[in-house]
């Protein structure tokens, strides 16, 4: 199998959507409704919002493709951290947010993911970010163990709102170099 990873164009505004609803409820933690999951989808992860994320200057999103197959995305933020518990948590700066990682079903275990998250942090190195920073539901052992294996360390906690329901998820941390500012 081939992987590539490409940047997301305005174009691929509905490719993403389409991504996003298919792969979005494989992260939920059991106890999430459908209809939660449906209405983050309408509400965060639309074609409209895609369209949004992809003409907002602060976000970044790339795409792997395996064999010409679209596999998943990610969708990087580099606006400073709002959350508190995200803020106080942070131990570098500068940060950009890995916000988004999805890959669909069938392309877990092909290193599609595993390619996203390296070109995202190569992109977020080039930039000259001291850190990248996620948040991941506590209960997604998968991801989690995906997270550490790629050099993400637990740093803190916060809470992530799907559906009405507030989740626990875990604030995890990768310093990209050296000479990063290390906060207190």
């Amino acid at each position: 199998m081939t992987t590539l990873i490409r940047r997301a164009f305005e174009a691929d505004a509905e490719l993403l959507h389409e991504l996003a609803r298919q792969t979005f409820p494989l992260a939920c933690p059991p106890g999430t409704t459908a209809e939660g999951i449906a209405a983050f989808i309408s509400e965060h992860l639309s074609a409209n919002s895609f369209t949004q994320y992809l003409n907002d200057s602060s976000r970044e999103i790339l795409i792997s493709e395996v064999d010409g197959e679209a596999s998943g995305y990610v969708m990087f933020c580099v606006d400073e951290p709002t959350d508190p518990d995200v803020a106080a948590a942070l131990t570098v700066r500068p940060t950009v947010e890995l916000s988004k990682c999805y890959v669909l079903g069938q392309f877990h275990g092909s290193g599609s993911a595993a390619a996203l998250v390296s070109a995202g942090i190569d992109w977020a190195r080039d930039r000259e970010f001291a850190a990248v920073w996620l948040g991941v539901n506590q209960e997604n052992a998968r991801a989690n163990r995906f997270y550490e294996k790629m050099g993400f360390e637990l740093v803190g906690t916060k809470k992530f709102l799907v559906g009405g329901r507030w989740e626990d998820d875990f604030v995890r941390q990768l310093t990209l170099s050296a000479d990063s500012v290390m906060t207190s």
